[in-house]
C-alpha cells in the first residue's frame, strides 16, 4: 500500500496476525510492514503510521543507506565526518609553516591544517586525529570502569584493524580500533567494558555475558548501534 502524509509518501505492507496490538517493523532493506490483529481497519493502521511518521521515515532511510554502503569521501570543505556519534563538516587550511599536518575540532567544525592541499595529506591528518582521540577516550573509559575489576590492563594500543572493534589477549593487552572515536561515548564505553571483561573471562561464555550485563545493562542496544552504523564510520 501507499500512504501520503505531510507531503511525503511511503510504501508499506499490512500483515494481519493473531495478536493483540499493532506493530511497525522495518527490515534490513528499509521495507515497512505493519503487523496488526485480524480485523483491524486500515484507518487504524494509517493512524499508527502517522503517529510514528518521523521514526518510520528515519529508520527506513537508515536501512536503505546502509544497504547502499559507504559513500566515497570527498576531502573538501563541507564534507561530513563522524566524531562521538555526531557529524561535523571539515574545513581545510593550507599552512606551509606548520610543523605537522593535523586536525582539531573547533566549535561545530573539524578544522584540518595541512602543508599541501592533497587528498591523501588531508586523509592522514584526519586519521591521526581519530587515533589520538580514540586513545584518550578509551583511557578515560577504562579509568571510569576500573572499579568493577580487580585486575588492570597491562597495556593499551590503538589499531587499524578492519575486523574487530577491540581485543584482549592473554597478556592483558587491550587493543581498540581507531574508528571507535566516531561512535557515541556510551558505545565506546561498551566496547571498552567488553574487552575488560575478557581480562576475567577470555571466552564468550555465560559468565562473561553476565559480567558485561551487570556493568552495561543495555549492551545489546549498543551492539545494535555498531551493527547498523559501522558502515558510516569511514575516512
Amino acid at each position: 500500500m501507499i500512504h501520503i502524509y505531510s507531503g511525503e509518501t511511503i510504501s508499506f505492507d499490512i500483515n494481519y496476525k493473531k495478536r493483540k496490538s499493532m506493530g511497525i517493523y522495518i527490515d534490513l532493506y528499509g521495507n515497512i510492514e505493519v503487523q496488526a490483529p485480524k480485523g483491524t481497519p486500515v484507518e487504524c493502521v494509517l493512524q499508527l503510521l502517522e503517529e510514528k511518521w518521523d521514526w518510520v521515515q528515519q529508520k527506513s532511510k537508515e536501512m536503505k543507506d546502509r544497504m547502499r554502503g559507504p559513500v566515497e569521501k570527498v576531502y573538501d570543505h563541507g564534507e561530513n565526518f563522524l566524531y562521538l556519534g555526531n557529524s561535523y563538516p571539515i574545513q581545510i587550511f593550507q599552512d606551509i609553516n606548520i610543523k605537522k599536518d593535523h586536525a582539531v575540532l573547533e566549535g561545530d567544525k573539524l578544522h584540518i591544517y595541512v602543508k599541501q592541499l592533497e587528498d591523501e595529506k588531508i586523509k592522514q591528518a584526519l586519521k591521526r586525529f581519530y587515533y589520538q582521540q580514540c586513545k584518550a577516550l578509551v583511557e578515560k573509559s577504562i579509568q571510569s570502569y576500573q572499579s568493577n575489576f580487580k585486575i588492570k590492563p597491562r597495556s593499551i594500543r590503538i589499531s587499524d584493524s578492519s575486523r574487530t572493534w577491540g581485543t584482549c589477549d592473554s597478556n592483558l593487552q587491550l587493543t581498540f580500533n581507531w574508528k571507535l572515536a566516531m561512535a557515541p561515548m556510551k558505545v565506546i564505553d561498551y566496547v571498552v567494558v567488553h574487552e575488560m571483561c575478557h581480562m576475567v573471562h577470555l571466552n564468550h561464555d555465560r559468565s562473561f555475558w553476565r559480567l558485561v550485563g551487570k556493568i552495561i545493562p543495555d549492551y545489546k542496544e549498543l551492539e545494535n548501534w555498531l551493527a547498523l552504523s559501522s558502515w558510516k564510520m569511514t575516512v
